[in-house]
Order: C-alpha cells, then sequence, then structure tokens
C-alpha cells in the first residue's frame, strides 16, 4: 500500500508533516509506504536532522504551495506543481493508493472532485467526524460536518448509508444504530427537511434506523451513526471543539475529556468519492499527522471505498 501525504500542508508544514510521517512509518513498519509530497530540499533536512533512512518513506518533489487563504478553485487549477495537485495526480493514476492533507480544505475537496470523483449514484459527499460516547464504547460518527450546507432528504438518506458503512468497516461496529439529528425524538418533530428526511429512513432496509436523536444525546449509546445536514453538523463539531478548549483552560484533566482532542483521532475522511482521502485540522500537530497517516492506512486497508461502490451499484 503506498500513502500519499501532502507535506507541506498545515500550519505548522512541513515539520509536524514529515516527523508525523516518520512515526507512522516506524509504526506500520513494511505494512505501507509513505509517500510525502513537498519540498524535497525541506523534507531531506528534516530526515537529515532526525537521522532518518526509513526504506517505507518517498519524496515527491513539488515546487509550489496552495495556501490556508488562497481561492481553492484558482489554486487547484493554476498551481500544478503544488503539492496537493501533484498528489491527485498520483492518486488518479494509481501511483497512490490515498491521499492525505492538513492543508487548504478547499483546495483538497476541489482535487477530490476534478481528479478522482464521487462515487456513481453518490449524489453528494459528505465528511464524518468521530463523537465520542461517555461509556467507552466504540466512537459515534456525525456526518455530514461542513460539506454540504444545504441538503436534500435523499441525500441525508445516503448520508445514513455512507455512514452505517463507515461505522461496520472502520469501527466494525456489526450492527450500526443510525439516528437522525432534531430537536426532538417524536417522529413529528423537526422542520421540514428532517420532517421528510425521517419519511424516507423509517423503512430503510439500508441501514438500521432507530428514529430521531437530541443533541443532549450525542454522546451516549443510542446512536452509533448521527445523520444531520452539513450546515447543523458544523455547528455540533465547533461547540465539541469549543467544549475540550474549555476544559482545557480550566485544568480539567479526564480521560474522555481527551478523547475529544482531534489530535488523538487523525483526521477527517470524505466519504462517497472513488478513493481515499482524509483531511486533517489545518493545526494538525506531529501527533495529529501521525494519526492520520494511521487513520488513512486503515481506511484504505478495510476497502471502504470499494464496499461504498458496491453499494450504489
Amino acid at each position: 500500500m503506498r500513502i500519499g501525504i501532502d507535506a507541506m500542508g498545515g500550519d505548522f508544514a512541513p515539520k509536524s508533516a514529515v516527523l508525523g510521517a516518520i512515526a507512522a512509518c516506524k509504526e506500520l513498519g513494511n505494512k505501507a509506504t509513505i509517500v510525502l509530497f513537498g519540498n524535497a530540499e525541506q523534507i531531506d533536512s528534516i530526515l537529515s536532522q532526525e537521522q532518518c533512512a526509513l526504506s517505507n518513506l518517498e519524496i515527491i518533489p513539488t515546487t509550489e504551495v496552495i495556501g490556508m487563504g488562497e481561492h481553492p478553485a484558482k489554486a487547484f487549477q493554476h498551481k500544478q506543481n503544488s503539492s496537493i495537485t501533484i498528489g491527485f495526480r498520483h492518486l488518479q493514476s494509481g501511483k497512490i493508493d490515498a491521499f492525505a492533507s492538513a492543508g487548504n480544505t478547499g483546495a483538497m475537496m476541489v482535487g477530490t472532485m476534478y481528479t478522482i470523483k464521487a462515487i456513481p449514484g453518490i449524489m453528494r459527499p459528505s465528511i464524518a467526524t468521530p463523537i465520542p460516547k461517555l461509556s467507552g464504547a466504540k466512537n459515534g460518527t456525525l456526518l455530514d460536518v461542513g460539506l454540504n450546507s444545504d441538503c436534500k432528504p435523499d441525500v441525508l438518506y445516503q448520508y445514513g448509508i455512507l455512514g452505517n458503512l463507515y461505522a461496520k468497516h472502520y469501527y466494525h461496529i456489526e450492527n450500526p444504530k443510525v439516528r437522525l439529528l432534531n430537536i426532538g425524538e417524536e417522529e413529528e418533530k423537526g422542520n421540514l427537511l428532517t420532517k421528510a428526511t425521517h419519511e424516507l429512513m423509517k423503512d430503510s432496509i439500508h441501514f438500521n434506523f432507530l428514529g430521531n436523536i437530541e443533541s443532549n444525546e450525542l454522546f451516549s449509546d443510542k446512536a452509533d451513526v448521527i445523520v444531520c445536514d452539513g450546515f447543523t453538523g458544523n455547528i455540533v463539531l465547533k461547540q465539541i471543539e469549543s467544549f475540550y478548549t474549555i476544559a482545557k483552560e480550566l485544568k480539567f484533566e479526564h480521560p474522555y475529556i481527551e478523547s475529544f482532542n482531534y489530535e488523538n483521532h487523525g483526521g477527517t475522511p470524505v466519504l462517497g468519492v472513488n478513493a481515499p482521502i482524509v483531511i486533517g485540522h489545518g493545526a494538525s500537530t506531529i501527533l495529529a499527522m501521525k494519526n492520520m497517516v494511521l487513520q488513512t492506512y486503515t481506511i484504505t486497508e478495510s476497502k471502504l471505498t470499494e464496499i461504498i461502490k458496491q453499494a450504489f451499484q
């Protein structure tokens, strides 16, 4: 397996990306080769400082970087030798099996949709985030968390399918409990979107739908997959991030609180596209980059992309 990593993406690149890749390489051993896309001179300098000569680490030289504040589509089009653009070309041609970056999120999505594209039958791909459960059980999955702010009921229904497959094959939950995020548990509660979506989901043969869930139950065992539109999901995600930040500022230490630290999870997978794509937090540290590489490996190893393709044939 060959995993491509944008070495120039993120606030602390290339150092955090390279050191994270080194740590992941040591953990993966001969299971995978990590391919770093970026400034070869800078990457070599870091490797030399670390006295690293790993055989499962490769460098693909690039000369441009898509900055965090750049217009995604314009930058992807005009910066043909950027680490993100070259990475997607390698993914499209099959030279790597997956690609991950903590760089410009918009450029990553433009690259995804312009090169490997959505799986046939998928109306809109989704991005998902883990939801730690207070009980200590396997993480729940919330989707969408920002890719599609406006959704129709049939799109949310597909998110139920995507989330169900992700929970099964990434978290190894045998029969995931799928619920719809709403302002009440009752079927008649909600706005036009959630009411229509509930009507579609309640007789689903594609996943185990157990009805609505309110936001105060997000961290319970009531759901393994929680479906919502990207606008709502992104608000929830930012609230979760602020919860962790406040807890750290108050010096409140607890293993459960630490499970909200994005560094421990890696990145956000893009579900519903033709190859494994993972997008990391812009402020990804060495630990976050390492876990993003390991997460990308696990998703690729699970054959999730092929499983989703078969489900939507």
